[in-house]
């Protein structure tokens, strides 16, 4: 009954905010307002969560999972649902994301689900030429080369992107007491697709820049920190229980890099969110020389890749840090009782931390069998049980 009633609310909340978005940018930034004073009294259900305890580093009956990507490409009626239909644009439709962050809901008994969108899409939303192309990923019409072109990179609004706002409230409804996780790409991760023009290897050019024209590189780096903070509130204002920075190619740089030209940034997005009693989340890929930079930003749950075990992690990070890990995401390529036996290695290294929330070293694979991850959830549960 009381996910009935929750189900009713959010449905006659959804109207509303649907007929505000429809009048103006100042009419999304009161519905923003508004979001924030109403969900908290009902997403308290999820408060509770194995995965929210977990994030505090509370006692839990067993270690929570749930899987980077699990959302998204290796499962067929993501595929079916998709099909004919750009990245960006299915990124922008709230039953869309709604429908696609369901998906693995169903499928598998993970402990949280994670908003079905893409990194770029705060900057699809301000006006920003980008595109994600199939087997290439971000394309940029313009890349940043030159101050000026900063210009084209204005503030992001609440009423840019309705549809996220749309697309929390309805998921809390259903989901209950199930928490739901938002996430954003960080400044450095951005950057690099804005100045590269795309994909990268080395990222040369982005460290050129960062090297040779600080004054540029700051600037960059501000507009994206202003830019990712608000998409960050705008979901945890509709109803996120947690947020994740991902900061997928920032271990390209060494530690004094990283402390010179990133961490003051990222700092500053997560200093936004300590007032919103969130846990908030930080992961990188290759990042292992970086782990205690990356909590030292603000982070509450530091995610490690799968080139570092988890023990080892730990030893990295201060004291009263969750850890978040690490399975390679490639074992699940492999038979069962490899996965099994990799499994039940990240877990012991899990132990040593302060608490852990099992997860692979990066995104699921497209090939991965969803049935393995199925099984693998529960193997989870069960070998973690108090």
């Amino acid at each position: 009954m009381a996910c009935d009633l929750l189900r009713r609310h959010f449905a006659g909340l959804k109207t509303i905010l649907a007929r505000l978005y429809d009048k103006a940018r100042e009419a999304g930034r009161r519905v923003s307002l508004l979001v924030y004073e109403t969900i908290p009294a009902v997403t308290s259900l999820a408060k509770d969560s194995p995965f929210l305890r977990a994030c505090r580093r509370e006692p839990v009956p067993y270690t929570p999972v749930w899987f980077m990507r699990q959302a998204g490409r290796s499962l067929p009626e993501y595929r079916q649902v998709r099909a004919g239909m750009p990245m960006l644009e299915s990124c922008t439709k709230a039953d869309l994301i709604t429908e696609i962050t369901l998906q693995p809901m169903r499928r598998y008994q993970v402990d949280a689900a994670i908003l079905f969108s893409d990194i770029v899409v705060p900057l699809k939303a301000v006006g920003f030429g980008i595109d994600i192309k199939p087997g290439v990923g971000p394309v940029i019409e313009e890349p940043i080369r030159e101050l000026r072109d900063l210009d084209r990179l204005r503030p992001l609004e609440p009423g840019d992107v309705p549809y996220i706002t749309e697309a929390v409230v309805a998921l809390v409804g259903e989901l209950g007491a199930r928490p739901l996780i938002g996430f954003a790409g960080a400044p450095f991760t951005l950057a690099s697709y804005l100045i590269e023009g795309g994909p990268s290897r080395n990222h040369d050019r982005t460290r050129a820049v960062m090297y040779a024209e600080p004054a540029l590189w700051h600037a960059l780096m501000e507009r994206l920190t202003t830019i990712t903070s608000t998409f960050l509130e705008v979901q945890i204002a509709a109803g996120t229980s947690a947020v994740q920075l991902f900061d997928s190619w920032v271990g390209a740089l060494s530690p004094a890099d990283y402390r010179a030209f990133v961490l003051p940034h990222s700092a500053q997005i997560f200093a936004a969110l300590e007032s919103r009693d969130v846990p908030r989340i930080h992961f990188g890929v290759g990042t292992g020389e970086l782990l205690g930079l990356m909590r030292h930003a603000g982070a509450d749950v530091v995610g490690v890749d799968w080139r570092v075990p988890l023990d080892e992690a730990a030893s990295r990070v201060e004291a009263e840090t969750a850890l978040q890990g690490n399975l390679d995401p490639a074992v699940l390529l492999a038979p069962w009782d490899v996965v099994a036996e990799r499994a039940r290695a990240v877990l012991a290294g899990g132990r040593i931390a302060e608490s852990h929330i099992f997860n692979l070293g990066h995104g699921v694979l497209p090939e991965t069998d969803p049935d393995m991850l199925a099984r693998l959830t529960d193997f989870v549960h069960e070998e973690s049980a108090r």
